[in-house]
């Protein structure tokens, strides 16, 4: 064997990229010289933005779920409708997202792009607000790799039937997260997520009125929850803005309360109280219900990986100037 070969060979095995690095060519280091105040801005814009909106953490981390599970985590759930192009906010199972995940991006990117212009993208802004969100409200820390791209495209056509519904079954719910690489386990304890946040009653509605022939609520529910639900959902036809918290106990606060929940009926979407009563989630949730800080721990290793998950880099995506437009 030549030298030239031998040469060849040893660079091949020892440069080539890990496969975990070609998949994730990011870094928690990615703004340090090109922003180098991108943290500090950051956490004072999140820290701000849910002392004046305490729902802000519960609005961002599902924004950032619906933004990551169609296409990657690229905000291209952030992009505005045009004449020609109908994006993904504009879906219909996304017009419900709350205006404060919106706006704690907006904020944060109008202070980068005076400290650095041109350098931070939207989805990096998103990625690391939800984290700094769940911290703030007493959930994990985790680190978050940061050199994500904006996305080039948003389209709300691309939407239905990637993002989990409360009505699924559990075999759609786990489809949809197992297509995207996530265990039943993550999706359990990415389920936890709904211990802050709240829910507008027509998302579940179907289970409190005329649910069937012998009952006039889903018998999953606690009885006097069932009651209280209905007499706080009563006029959600007329006011589609009624709302009721996921966590009735610690609304919010980041907790396992969320499970605890469970076993009492006191789940409040139906893909919530499913949790408990299939054996395959069942196992998790009765882990979480027990243990907080084993909850914590796969959440923190479930989010970092959805953080990484179908992101763009190089020239597939692109630094956005506003996060609501592409680039001209």
């Amino acid at each position: 064997m030549g030298l030239t070969l031998l040469l060849f060979l040893f660079f091949s095995v020892f440069s080539t990229p890990s496969l975990s690095q070609r998949h994730s060519p990011l870094n928690t280091a990615y703004y340090r010289r090109s922003c180098p105040r991108f943290e500090q801005i950051m956490q004072e814009t999140t820290t701000n933005k849910q002392i004046t909106s305490p729902t802000t953490a519960a609005a961002t981390l599902r924004l950032f779920f619906h933004d990551c599970f169609v296409g990657g985590c690229d905000a291209s759930v952030l992009v505005s409708s045009t004449p020609f192009n109908k994006a993904e906010r504009d879906a219909e199972i996304n017009l419900s997202l709350p205006g404060d995940g919106f706006d704690v991006v907006v904020r944060a990117k109008t202070a980068l792009e005076l400290s650095c212009p041109g350098v931070v993208s939207c989805s990096d802004i998103l990625a690391v607000a939800a984290r700094n969100l769940v911290v703030q409200t007493g959930g994990p820390f985790y680190p978050v790799n940061l050199g994500r791209k904006d996305s080039f495209i948003s389209k709300a056509s691309l939407v239905e039937g990637n993002l989990p519904r409360p009505t699924m079954s559990m075999d759609q719910i786990i489809n949809i997260f197992g297509s995207r690489g996530f265990s039943v386990q993550e999706m359990v304890a990415l389920s936890g997520a709904h211990t802050i946040g709240f829910s507008h009653c027509k998302e579940f509605s179907s289970n409190l009125y005329n649910y069937n022939k012998t009952s006039q609520y889903d018998p999953s529910y606690n009885p006097r929850f069932a009651q209280a639900l209905r007499n706080a959902c009563n006029n959600f036809q007329k006011d589609p803005t009624l709302s009721v918290f996921n966590d009735v106990m610690s609304p919010n606060k980041f907790d396992n309360k969320y499970y605890q929940n469970l076993p009492k009926g006191l789940g409040l979407l139906s893909s919530d109280r499913g949790l408990f009563s299939d054996p395959r989630t069942r196992i998790h949730v009765e882990e979480y219900i027990r243990d907080q800080d084993a909850f914590f721990k796969a959440f923190a290793s479930a989010m970092q990986k959805l953080s990484d998950h179908g992101v763009k880099i190089g020239r597939s995506g692109e630094i956005r100037h506003r996060c609501d437009a592409f680039n001209n």
